[in-house]
């Protein structure tokens, strides 16, 4: 299968059009024209993936692995390191990132994952309405995205509106108008806006919000005539807990 067509199938699924303008999306690494028949979907791409990868695959990954200007490519330093291996292995690369998010990624984890209702969605936000209380829903978001600890901006006894945006979506708390808000990386003059605001957050990451992007794609991959493979990547933050 030629790599135009796998490329067609997942413009069809998630137009790449849809993605930011600062977004890119798309082909990063390979020619249109090679033939393809194994796909590695990974949330991200790191140098043991594209080793253990057989040659000529092709890397489906959520994150792009070039992002705004590459200036030079210096093989010592990331993400050029990585370029130079996968060029050598005659590997392709696609990105879908905030295209995926607007067609896929947020509906999944609200309501496949958290098991919420969906009453409203922008192309980020996706929002619930209902009954829950503090600890009710702590409870839920903790054991339903598998989260060791829960970082939470504000506290609200009787929540009745919950948004979740995966990944960094703090920068969109001002097109939210709910009681709770659900997504990663909250900053912490993010959180002093959102307390001044009334606005309970909790930090649900960014790793383990967007990590169902694997599963999702695999999924829709699975009707076209090529191996798929998944490879779960590797979280670059860890929990450690220090004993005194």
């Amino acid at each position: 299968m030629k790599l135009q067509e796998v490329y067609t199938f997942l413009d069809q699924i998630s137009p790449f059009a849809l993605q930011e303008k600062w977004d890119n999306s798309g082909l990063i690494i390979g020619d249109m024209n090679r033939e393809v028949s194994q796909v590695v979907v990974s949330l991200d791409i790191d140098e043991t993936m594209i080793e253990q990868t057989p040659e000529g695959s092709l890397f489906i990954i959520h994150h792009p692995l070039i992002f705004g200007k590459l200036s030079k490519l210096d093989f010592s330093v990331y993400p050029s390191n990585l370029i130079e291996k996968l060029i050598l292995k005659k590997h392709s690369l696609i990105a879908m990132h905030t295209n995926f998010d607007q067609t896929h990624l947020n509906k999944y984890v609200f309501e496949k994952i958290l098991g919420l209702t969906l009453v409203e969605q922008d192309p980020f936000v996706c929002v619930a309405k209902g009954e829950w209380g503090y600890e009710e829903l702590l409870a839920l978001v903790k054991e339903k995205l598998s989260l060791p600890i829960l970082k939470v901006v504000g506290k609200k006894e009787h929540i009745h509106s919950v948004a979740l945006t995966t990944g960094a979506g703090a920068s969109l708390m001002d097109t939210v108008d709910v009681d709770c808000f659900l997504t990663g990386d909250i900053k912490y003059h993010d959180a002093m806006k959102a307390i001044s605001e009334n606005l309970m957050m909790i930090d649900i990451g960014h790793y383990e919000s967007e990590r169902f992007f694997v599963e999702i794609l695999a999924h829709e991959l699975k009707n076209l005539p090529l191996l798929v493979i998944i490879s779960n990547s590797k979280n670059p933050f860890h929990i450690e807990s220090i004993e005194r």
